[in-house]
């Protein structure tokens, strides 16, 4: 029977693979894991637990929660009942909470930790739709307001016991039109804006990107990024739920590194960022390398370009063959280790993949697929798979999706990916979605002879200089960045006579380059303020953009001691920046590159 809702799908995952391992949490420094049985019986205690609240069809349940098991299980029991989950993200502010929660009329919220708990606890009296706050871990507040989620399917478990179909009764009223979730977009601009997807949006890419990226229930992912964002909720949960694959959770962000070695994942939902870091990594320890270990490093990137070429075009030569065999051995597998040994491709998303990036780490026998999409699409547009991909496009329209190119460039798409709409804001809704249904993504892309969508920019980014030129700021940031003294950078130039860029420099490696060249510095301030380090940077940029038109050249540049961060607001959760936050912090030096 097919699917009718999200629950639908889990439970027919649980009754064709429910001895196999579901979730795996590390504890006492080893990952453990429940099997899908397990799962779905937490899940069922959850739903009746909160039948048992008073929670009812269509009420709007708030998650605050980091990575973990208690997340698809909450989530799951949400959407039993027929609830709708307001995911947030847990580095938001109170103020940005009390927002969310206010504008979507939350009745109750699940909070994971201590720290989040008093988040929302002072929030409490200033929110009158609030009725309960159901906390993962113990917290030392105890009144009606507060219940933590042991007692909470503790009430589960009796109902169960007294009403045993009561369970699967709520499961068949939840229909495929109904909500399942109301997204607030981080945004790079404006106020958020609460984007309502229903189980049939969401379902039907679950459906279609299976179809293209066939994980499978031998597969495990290794889930670092926000599961309240609709790329990790969508390609980390839902889909890996719904072909049986186990999904571990990483401890964080930060030791991603370690876990990748516990877990030796085999499918990763991630973003270039992080993808950057890594490739950096691997440069920075070739360069701090023996002059022969650099040379054989290089070497062997070499044969890999040479592989890959040849691979394509169907000729491989014996020598290329055994070459190849050894500059794996030498390097390349090095790097697969790291990884776990058993990755079969990235799926990455949520900001462009400089290409240069995806070709070096295929050239190592690392696939990375990038897609796209909006939290607007459910949120796959198109995606690249094993059998069909392309680096600096971002894959071919997966099924059941319709999409064009607008007269003025942008990128329009049509489909049951498509939100219901923006809560109570049908205004905003209306820009967006048009009378036939074509939902404008704001994006400027084409389609290239063989239907892969390459995407230049987010349209309301693109730089119309003084001169009337348009320029793609992200196409020259994706180069910059390949540099290995380069961390981060923001193009300016809207309606100026020439570019300009803020750089925020990679200080591992110019720390090195400045020790190794005798430079004297005592702190990041005089370093870049070195006018050999900004020769260097020049250099960089100057080399990087050489293929580039004359109105792309950066024209001058400054360099900055800190990384633009989520902290500091100038980036968005899944670590693209907010252009008009980053301008607004540096307005003095960006405006001291015009004035001199």
């Amino acid at each position: 029977m097919e699917a009718r809702n999200l629950v639908d799908m889990l439970l027919a995952t649980v009754k064709r693979s429910g001895n196999n391992t579901a979730l795996m949490k590390k504890q006492n420094g080893r990952y453990d894991g429940i099997t899908y049985l397990e799962f779905s019986d937490q899940i069922r205690n959850v739903a009746l637990g909160l039948s048992r609240i008073g929670i009812r069809h269509g009420d709007r349940i708030a998650l605050l929660s980091e990575n973990r098991p208690e997340w698809p299980i909450a989530d799951f029991g949400i959407l039993s009942v027929g609830a709708i989950n307001v995911p947030l993200y847990t580095t938001l502010t109170p103020a940005q909470i009390k927002y969310i929660l206010e504008d979507s009329g939350t009745r109750v919220i699940i909070v994971s930790t201590s720290d989040l708990f008093e988040k929302v606890q002072s929030l409490f009296e200033q929110l009158p739709a609030l009725e309960k706050i159901i906390t993962i871990e113990p917290v030392k507040i105890s009144d009606n307001s507060v219940m933590t989620m042991t007692n909470l399917c503790d009430l589960g478990k009796e109902i169960y016991i007294e009403h045993p179909e009561f369970y699967q009764q709520m499961v068949d009223n939840v229909l495929s039109d109904d909500l399942c979730g109301i997204i607030y977009t981080s945004g790079t601009t404006g106020a958020p804006k609460g984007v309502m997807l229903s189980h049939g949006n969401i379902l039907s890419n679950v459906i279609a990107g299976l179809q293209v990226l066939r994980v499978n229930e031998e597969d495990t992912l290794l889930s670092f990024l926000p599961l309240s964002h609709s790329f990790e909720r969508m390609a980390g949960q839902f889909c890996a739920i719904c072909a049986g694959a186990t999904i571990a959770y990483a401890e964080s962000i930060e030791t991603i590194a370690q876990n990748f070695g516990e877990v030796c994942p085999t499918v990763v939902a991630t973003v270039p960022r992080v993808l950057e870091k890594v490739y950096t990594r691997v440069i920075e320890q070739a360069e701090a390398g023996s002059a022969i270990k650099r040379k054989i490093f290089w070497w062997a990137v070499k044969i890999g370009e040479k592989y890959v070429r040849a691979r394509k075009s169907g000729r491989i030569s014996a020598l290329l063959n055994w070459q190849y065999f050894i500059a794996t051995h030498l390097v390349f597998q090095k790097l697969k280790n790291r990884l776990g040994g058993r990755m079969r491709f990235f799926a990455s998303g949520g900001a462009p993949l400089p290409k240069d990036i995806g070709e070096f780490f295929y050239r190592a026998g690392i696939l990375i697929l990038e897609g796209y999409g909006l939290t607007e699409t459910s949120p796959v547009i198109t995606v690249n798979h094993e059998d069909a991909f392309k680096f600096g496009a971002v894959g071919k329209i997966i099924p059941g999706v319709e999409a064009m190119i607008a007269n003025d460039g942008e990128i329009l798409t049509r489909g049951p990916h498509v939100m219901k709409g923006y809560y109570q804001n049908p205004e905003a809704t209306l820009e967006t979605i048009d009378s036939d249904g074509w939902l404008h993504t704001g994006d400027i892309g084409y389609f290239d002879e063989e239907g892969f969508l390459h995407i230049t920019d987010r349209k309301k980014n693109i730089i119309v200089t003084s001169g009337g030129k348009n320029v793609t700021p992200s196409a020259i940031e994706s180069k910059l960045v390949s540099s290995p003294y380069i961390e981060q950078v923001m193009v300016v130039g809207d309606a100026r006579n020439y570019l300009t860029a803020l750089i925020v420099p990679n200080f591992d490696t110019l720390e090195k380059y400045a020790h190794d060249n005798g430079l004297i510095f005592n702190s990041r301030d005089e370093l870049v303020s070195l006018n050999k380090i900004y020769q260097l940077i020049e250099q960089h940029v100057q080399e990087l953009l050489c293929d580039f038109a004359r109105f792309e050249q950066i024209k001058k540049f400054t360099l900055l001691t800190r990384e633009f961060t989520l902290e500091s607001g100038e980036m968005t959760p899944t670590l693209k920046m907010k252009r008009k936050i980053i301008a607004g912090n540096y307005v003095q030096e960006i405006n001291a590159m015009y004035n001199n």
